[in-house]
């Protein structure tokens, strides 16, 4: 079959009828110009400067188009008959990539492969699909609660009820063949309860305010001497972790008094040879120095403990109990001692400047937990283990008189009247639970007594476990402990948590107010982990 030409025999429809050479694509007798082969400015050969007169083409090309092929089809071809010719199937050669046959389209919409003989136009573009279309739901974010928000338009509240979503059932799946990625369960955040921190707990609000009200006085020569509102520190060392804090009472804050309450915590050491001490001390109570023998009494103990931190620390990971409250006691007898000699410098009576004091022992040894309680003074020594408070404070022996068989030591003689000991005139050491005689004395004749009664030593060594909460506090925290369950019950919800809380919450929850109890509070936590 042989290739169908326009016009000539064989040659080129570029050419005009005559057989002449029409030229270059860019000059007059080129595809789309007269048959005359005049000049492109030209129509019908008037010379005038124009738009290509009726029988003449468009007279341009698309930059490097197919000279075979028009860009126009309205316009008459070479013939005049106003048809296109179209290329020969054997000389056509394929456009550029942005020729009508790369593109797949005419610029008047028509597919340029076809005759043009009453086809419908091909869409100048395609309408989206009705449905769009679906991909696997992705991975879920960790600690995301899925819920089903599929029907919800933003019209809808939040908590408006979701109509359940029509799905088709699913097919079986073969044997074999993995699960799809619908079917695997979701994850859930499991957050555990926890109350928020409250204001107060008890039958009532307390009757001071919540808020400092008055600063204490300062003296313009003497400005080291004032005493901040509140302290708050923290720490972790090993498997514990330790939060202390050591805040004015709602009473002093009223009266614009200082904090009779001094906290110390310092570490002695580094690595698994760290020493850990907590220290904190109560002034007397109504005495204008208080404030002042409460930290002097925690910075003699502090010296006195980081100066044999390393003997101490040996101690207590190898448990030599006995060996710990011998030195510990001496230790408590020398600061307090120089905190008597130091009133009598002042001019001070020393049963005005006196100060309680409680302190803590934690190692850096990760393996050891062992901690360490001792001081004089009232206060409050506790442990949370398995939701339940434990008072584990030390407890001092009251009992006066002749020792009783079965409690402390041995009577002096049998029923029989037989000594069981020998009188070698050694004297007694006077027992630190029992006044002076000379105190006694002066309590007999009625007249004021001459020496204060000392304060026993308290020591006490506990192993920890994981889990554990150990509470080491002054009596402003210890008495609405004893004295007021809901404040236990709120401390118990507010700590048993797996992660201990930090600096913040830990302040918030030792500053919730009982009414009745408005002392200083200084309090010390250790979180096992």
């Amino acid at each position: 079959m042989e290739d169908a030409v326009p016009s000539g025999g064989g040659e080129d429809f570029g050419r005009s009828g005559s057989g002449e050479d029409s030229g270059p694509l860019w000059s007059g007798g080129g595809r789309g110009s007269s048959r005359s082969g005049g000049d492109l400015r030209t129509s019908r050969g008037d010379g005038d400067l124009g738009l290509p007169g009726e029988g003449e083409a468009s007279g341009f090309s698309r930059g490097g188009g197919d000279p075979g092929r028009s860009w126009s089809s309205g316009y008459p071809g070479p013939s005049g008959s106003g048809e296109d010719p179209g290329p020969s199937t054997a000389d056509a050669e394929p456009g550029p990539w942005w020729s009508s046959e790369a593109t797949g389209f005419a610029r008047s919409g028509v597919d340029p492969r076809s005759s043009g003989g009453g086809e419908e136009p091909l869409p100048l573009w395609e309408p989206p699909p009705a449905e769009p279309p679906t991909f696997p739901p992705g991975p879920t974010p960790p600690g995301f609660h899925a819920e089903s928000l599929h029907g919800r338009t933003s019209k809808e509240p939040p908590g408006a009820a979701v109509p359940p979503r029509p799905t088709a059932p699913p097919d079986p799946a073969p044997p074999g063949a993995a699960a799809p990625v619908d079917a695997l369960p979701e994850p859930v955040l499991t957050v555990p309860h926890q109350p928020p921190p409250v204001d107060y707990v008890g039958s009532g609000p307390p009757t001071y305010d919540a808020e400092p009200t008055a600063l204490p006085p300062a003296d313009p020569d003497d400005l080291d001497d004032l005493v901040a509102d509140t302290v708050l520190d923290g720490a972790r060392y090993g498997a514990s972790t330790l939060r202390a804090v050591s805040v004015r009472g709602d009473s002093a804050r009223f009266r614009g008094e200082p904090r009779r309450d001094s906290l110390l915590t310092a570490r002695f050491g580094a690595g698994e040879h760290a020493l850990v001490l907590v220290a904190m001390a109560t002034g007397a109570r109504a005495t204008p120095g208080a404030h002042r023998a409460a930290a002097e009494a925690c910075r003699w103990i502090g010296r006195a403990v980081g100066r044999s931190h390393a003997r101490l620390a040996e101690d207590i990971r190898a448990a030599r109990r006995g060996d710990l409250k011998s030195g510990l006691h001496r230790l408590t007898d020398r600061s307090l001692g120089k905190l008597r000699a130091s009133a009598a410098e002042q001019g001070i009576d020393p049963e005005e400047y006196t100060a309680g004091l409680r302190c803590l022992l934690l190692t850096g040894d990760p393996e050891c937990r062992t901690r360490v309680f001792f001081g004089v003074g009232a206060g409050g020594l506790f442990r949370l283990r398995d939701g339940e408070w434990q008072d584990i404070e030390p407890r001092v022996a009251e009992t006066t008189g002749e020792a009783v068989v079965g409690f402390g030591s041995l009577p002096h003689e049998t029923p029989e009247g037989d000594r069981l000991t020998m009188d070698l005139g050694i004297t007694t050491p006077p027992s630190p639970y029992e006044p002076s005689p000379k105190l006694s004395a002066a309590l007999e004749q009625g007249g004021p007594p001459t020496e204060p009664p000392r304060e026993p030593f308290r020591f006490r060594a506990s192993v920890a476990r994981p889990g554990d909460t150990l509470l080491l506090c002054t009596g402003g925290l210890a008495e609405p402990l004893r004295g007021e369950p809901q404040f236990c019950e709120h401390l118990t919800e507010r700590w048993s948590a797996a992660e201990p809380p930090g600096l913040a919450a830990f302040l918030a929850d030792t500053q919730v107010r009982v009414k009745g109890y408005a002392d200083d509070r200084t309090v010390a936590a250790v979180w096992e982990a």
